[in-house]
């Protein structure tokens, strides 16, 4: 048994808790020297004086620790207790699954090594039909000629040279042929669907920067014409972000993580090269542990599968089941490469300031909380962009959700669909969904008053329903459209 002083030591190294008393004592122990600690002095001081006795004023734990003090003295609860759990901290509970999270897991990766080998072939990084994707390239590479012709229309309109009804005509016509001009590319040539994503998803972000480029340069010109005339706008109206535009700021705008475009953003001082090495690093570790998911686990998955809509219902659910979490693991390993590693990377190259790219998404109490939180660039485009000027235009609330959610399912759709050349609008019906979703996670949360009930509802319908099962029918699809086509 520990010795009574080590007994106190360690008890007064956490400190006086909350529910030390206002009259007690503090717990802090403070040894004062004596003959018992050691002291080669034997009791006395340098020049020979003896040490006065100790005094129980200089140490209060003596008092405190006695057999007569009370060691009980206020109610108090359990710390797992329905009333405290949330008042307490579970950091080390959290690591204690980490820790089993990966105990499980590698085991499991030991037993499907030892079972079925390196399943990830040679072509996976780098395959010859890679090199007959030039047309996408070329495509890539010719579409930053649009945002200088944006430039260009408002250089006129700055100048007088063209209408209002003329440059919105102009910018119609470009955002139309950023989505085009691609999806036609890629639906005339039989490129890797890979590769066509990733030119559809670089596309996509193209047009929404051109359209926040011209709204905002739009809502520009109307605040200066109000301003001449005399109108107040008081704190709205910021003169740094009044600017015309430049070259500069539009390929700084193309560049910057970020789908709203104004003249001006907050900057950092300076770039932290190692930092970036670091992040770089970790973004490759990542990138790679998803290759190794996909190749193991869900590519024997779903070949292995039958279509989830026309197969046994049974064997249907137990495949959805299956492949819901290494789904969830790629979706997690995706979602920190690029909204965490690589878009602050990317603002540390450019020193860009505001780095909030998502929130706390994963304590989402309902689906619509999870849609404002998990994309902030997204959002905030949505917001100003599609929401707020519907109801400026007079809509409801619920009529400006509804469009928002019909433009994000039209280009989930556009992404998913043309490199896949399959257009079932499962993407489409999967992203409308989620509107009776959001009134009824809504409705959840207001009659139980509790935020585990629609969080867990959130994560059942993301990571067990929604994403194996859109796997599935576009695996499916894309296999019967290659074989139809191989006929």
């Amino acid at each position: 048994m520990a010795p009574p002083h080590s007994m106190a030591a360690a008890s007064d190294r956490a400190g006086p808790g909350p529910d030390a008393g206002a009259g007690e004592p503090s717990l802090r122990l403070r040894r004062a020297p004596s003959a018992d600690a050691g002291d080669s002095s034997g009791g006395r001081r340098e020049n020979g004086d003896p040490l006065p006795p100790p005094n129980p004023q200089q140490q209060p734990e003596m008092l405190y620790f006695r057999a007569s003090a009370p060691a009980h003295r206020r109610v108090k609860e359990s710390p797992l207790s329905s009333d405290a759990i949330f008042r307490q901290s579970h950091a080390g509970l959290l690591n204690l699954c980490i820790v089993v999270l990966i105990a499980v897991n590698s085991r499991l990766i030991i037993e499907n090594l030892m079972k079925y080998g390196l399943l990830i072939r040679a072509g996976f990084w780098f395959s010859t039909r890679s090199l007959g994707d030039w047309p996408l390239l070329m495509c890539c590479l010719t579409l930053p000629i649009l945002p200088l012709v944006a430039l260009v229309a408002e250089k006129l309109i700055r100048r007088k040279l063209i209408g209002e009804h003329v440059v919105i005509l102009l910018h119609i016509i470009i955002t139309t042929s950023v989505i085009v001009y691609p999806a036609v590319v890629i639906l005339k040539c039989d490129s890797a669907v890979l590769s066509g994503f990733v030119l559809m998803f670089l596309a996509s972000i193209m047009w929404m920067k051109l359209v926040s480029y011209a709204h905002t340069n739009y809502d520009i010109r109307v605040l200066s014409k109000s301003t001449e005339k005399g109108a107040a706008y008081g704190n709205y109206v910021d003169p740094e972000n009044m600017k015309d535009p430049t070259i500069k700021s539009l390929l700084y705008f193309m560049l910057a993580p970020t789908l709203c475009y104004q003249p001006t953003y907050p900057r950092t001082t300076c770039i932290r090269k190692g930092w970036v090495i670091r992040q770089l690093v970790k973004c490759l570790i990542f990138t790679g542990l998803m290759g190794f998911i996909i190749e193991q686990y869900i590519n024997p998955i779903v070949k292995n599968s039958k279509h989830p809509l026309k197969g046994n219902f049974l064997n249907a659910i137990e495949r959805v089941l299956k492949l819901s979490v290494p789904t969830l693991y790629v979706w997690l390993c995706m979602f920190y490469c690029f909204f965490h590693l690589w878009l602050n990377i990317l603002s540390e190259l450019l020193r860009f300031g505001d780095r909030e790219f998502y929130k706390d998404w994963w304590n989402a109490k309902t689906v619509e909380e999870y849609w404002r939180m998990w994309n902030m660039p997204v959002h905030k485009w949505i917001i100003r962009h599609i929401y707020f000027p519907c109801i400026r235009k007079g809509l409801s609330r619920g009529v400006a959700i509804l469009i928002s959610f019909l433009v994000s399912a039209v280009f989930h759709e556009i992404c998913v669909a043309v490199p896949c050349h399959i257009f079932k609008f499962w993407a489409f019906f999967g992203i409308m969904f989620q509107i009776p979703l959001v009134f009824l996670t809504r409705y959840l949360q207001d009659k139980f008053q509790n935020i585990m009930v629609g969080n867990m509802i959130f994560w059942f319908f993301f990571s067990i329903v929604g994403q194996p099962m859109c796997v599935l029918l576009y695996y499916h699809d894309v296999m019967n459209r290659q074989a139809q086509a191989s006929r």
